[in-house]
């Protein structure tokens, strides 16, 4: 099988995925073997390529896939061949902890991610155990349901953990893949709350697909907006947005962190910080790490029932390395894609 594989910790502009021919994996006991449609292009993989996290390498990078099961390992009972099925960030967990038995198996000590301790889906084909792959709806096309298992999910869950109720406001700080998809949710959900929606000064685009998608205001990030926000959802890898938040946050707000990591060179913005007017009062600074099994079997289900319809932008798999170069100067609108059968 092809596969984009990713050898050393490189900047993304020296494009360092390379394709290579692989034998295509067998699925041991519970596991499928699926042939990969589509992976979505994520921020996690510039992460993973420039080292801010570490994958197992050589690795094949890719978490939103969406494919066909094309054989099954032995005492597999919950699909069958031909089925289309979904594979997200969170590729095992060991069940046993206290984190797994509460529910919350996306802090287990020994969770495996999907395309950074296993193989993903920057490839032809991949596995997974059963229970960890999910049925896509037949309302999505594999390109548009690729990004609602990474975006789309790790969304529904910071909206979740936000604690928005219906006719307060949320902040939506970074308008890309996730954002665009949690201010849909939020719009069927919450049809009485308002979205204010902050970018980078120079992002129309992102501005206007945000004012298409029913956002009440829009601006740039440190503007001030008309009223204080309820909540607010970060989704940038800037420090600057948590400040500005906390800033326009009412009095028992919460910010709610989406990322993984915050970029070193923005951190003097944290100086910045003032105990009476960004945290007094009650506020509250909370992240958001990995996601649950639950948070995907809920989400597809909800996204099919809006219909939530990302918009996407396809490249080929060997053009995985462009894609990721254009998603990190911020020139994908939507959610990138990589096309790799039909």
């Amino acid at each position: 099988m092809k596969a984009m594989v990713l050898k050393k910790i490189s900047p993304i502009e020296e494009e360092p995925l390379e394709m290579v021919d692989l034998p295509v994996p067998g699925p041991g006991q519970g596991e499928i073997l699926v042939k990969v449609l589509a992976c979505g292009v994520c921020h996690t993989e510039l992460d993973e390529i420039e080292g801010r996290l570490k994958p197992k390498l050589p690795i094949i990078l890719g978490h939103e896939i969406v494919g066909k099961v094309e054989k099954l390992g032995s005492r597999v009972s919950k699909f069958k061949i031909g089925d289309r099925v979904g594979i997200a960030w969170i590729h095992s967990a060991c069940g046993k902890c206290s984190f797994c038995r509460e529910g919350r198996e996306n802090l287990c000590t020994r969770f495996q991610a999907t395309g950074c301790d296993a193989d993903g889906g920057y490839a032809e084909f991949t596995t997974v155990s059963e229970d960890f792959a999910y049925p896509i709806p037949e309302r999505f096309s594999s390109s548009q349901a690729a990004p609602l298992l990474c975006a789309g999910a790790i969304g529904y869950r910071a909206l979740r953990l936000s604690g928005l109720q219906d006719g307060q406001i949320l902040g939506l700080y970074g308008f890309g893949a996730s954002a665009h998809i949690v201010i849909q949710i939020v719009k069927y959900r919450y049809p009485n709350s308002r979205v204010f929606v902050f970018t980078r000064p120079h992002q129309k685009e992102h501005q206007n697909l945000a004012k298409k998608l029913g956002a009440d205001w829009v601006g740039a990030t440190g503007d001030t907006p008309p009223q204080k926000i309820n909540c607010a959802i970060d989704f940038t890898p800037a420090w600057r947005p948590i400040v500005e938040a906390l800033r326009v946050l009412e009095k028992g707000g919460r910010v709610v962190i989406n990322a993984i990591r915050k970029e070193e060179k923005d951190k003097e913005f944290l100086l910045k910080l003032s105990y009476p007017e960004h945290i007094w009062l009650e506020k509250e600074i909370k992240s958001v790490a990995n996601i649950t099994r639950k948070d995907a079997s809920e989400f597809l289900p909800l996204a099919a029932e809006i219909p939530i319809l990302p918009q996407v932008q396809e490249f080929k798999l060997e053009e995985a390395n462009r894609a990721l170069i254009l998603l990190k100067q911020g020139k994908i609108q939507g959610a990138g894609v990589l096309r790799i059968s039909d």
